[in-house]
């Protein structure tokens, strides 16, 4: 089985964290989501993975993963003009699977559950394609299937009345004859070609679709909130490490990941679940509490910061609360009066504070 990874979009509910560079590789847990696709992928057996990249900052895409051999795959990257569905970026990949069945995965798709049996419950299948489905709160925010008497009996996106709440995850197991029902989609009312209208097509020609209920962590991180719950989710099931240096008088508890040549210094105080990446200072009067992610190189004093993602380059210096709040790379907070007040940040790259 072959894998693919759809890495485009302009991610425009994420601005201005997406202006320079695409919403995939914003981190959670200090990994950039799209790795959690590809480590799912390669523990379910599939390793040889193409990559459809476009938008702002594609190019990154191909500096983080390269070849993939770090990562234990093997990747190849296919350029998609122009975000025109998700249907017409897997139609893109036919001559890369050639007559293999195939694994799709959104790459800003979070999933907890290990996808090994679905991967072999497909192979071993005569089904022509197979979906997970999610109970969800707001389904018409998403693809909904209506399943009756465990048979799909439909698939539609985003429908004003949905028959159920079981929302399409994006992770599509599917077979070649879906690219011949590619061919003959029409766009839909947004001028796209949707995976759910092919889908469907599917089941009106009479072909198999089989599906798997998913009742472990799914999250589609699309907007700022969705990202700062999945790194808490994610944060809560790391194994703890310690690498870097605690000053005496510095406090530490919870569950806690230091990376190498990280400092706590004297006077900071952490509670986890957090991670902080490698050759960070934790500056004296620092409060970095549960739910925190912090990047590498990153110097924080005096702040005090909860249920937040500061991403790696960051220097705040500031005497103030943070939460819920997603602070990119390289920025600076720093204090020039003041300020109790608690503050909501959404920075993009490079974003310089003063306060």
């Amino acid at each position: 089985m072959k894998g693919v990874i759809l890495h485009g979009g302009h991610g425009t509910r994420l601005r201005p964290l997406t202006h320079t560079g695409p919403k995939q590789l914003l981190p959670i847990a200090n990994k950039p989501m799209s790795q959690y696709c590809i480590e799912s992928l390669r523990e379910a057996g599939v390793r040889d993975i193409v990559v459809i990249i476009g938008g702002i900052g594609a190019n990154k895409v191909q500096e983080y993963y390269g070849s993939g051999e770090k990562f234990g795959v093997k990747l190849t990257y296919i350029q998609q003009d122009y975000p025109r569905g998700i249907a017409h970026a897997i139609r893109l990949c036919k001559e890369f699977i050639g007559n293999r069945k195939f694994l799709v995965f959104l790459g800003d798709n979070i999933l907890k559950r290990n996808i090994s049996d679905y991967a072999k419950d497909f192979q071993q299948s005569d089904a022509k394609a197979s979906i997970l489905l999610c109970k969800v709160t707001n389904p018409t925010q998403f693809g909904i299937a209506d399943v009756k008497d465990g048979i799909i009996k439909k698939i539609m996106e985003k429908p004003e009345n949905p028959p159920s709440n079981l929302a399409v995850t994006g992770i599509y197991f599917l077979t070649p004859v879906v690219f011949d029902i590619i061919d003959r989609l029409k766009p839909s009312e947004r001028g796209e070609l949707e995976i759910t209208d092919a889908l469907q097509m599917l089941l009106e020609e009479g072909h198999k679709i089989t599906y798997h209920m998913v009742t472990d962590y799914w999250k589609d991180t699309g907007t700022p909130q969705d990202i700062v719950h999945a790194n808490e989710v994610i944060l809560k099931d790391m194994e703890p490490y310690f690498y870097g240096k605690k000053e005496e008088g510095a406090s530490i508890s919870g569950k806690v990941m230091i990376g190498e040549n990280t400092t706590i210094k004297s006077g900071a105080r952490i509670v986890g679940p957090l991670i902080l990446g490698k050759n960070c200072v934790i500056g004296s009067g620092a409060y970095i509490g549960p739910n925190t992610s912090i990047g590498d190189d990153s110097n924080i004093a005096k702040c005090n910061i909860e249920d937040s993602i500061i991403m790696a380059g960051c220097t705040i210096d500031c005497d103030i609360k943070i939460r819920r709040s997603i602070i990119s790379y390289n920025s600076e907070i720093l204090q020039r009066k003041e300020n109790g007040d608690n503050k909501v940040f959404l920075l993009g790259e490079g974003s310089k504070i003063s306060l």
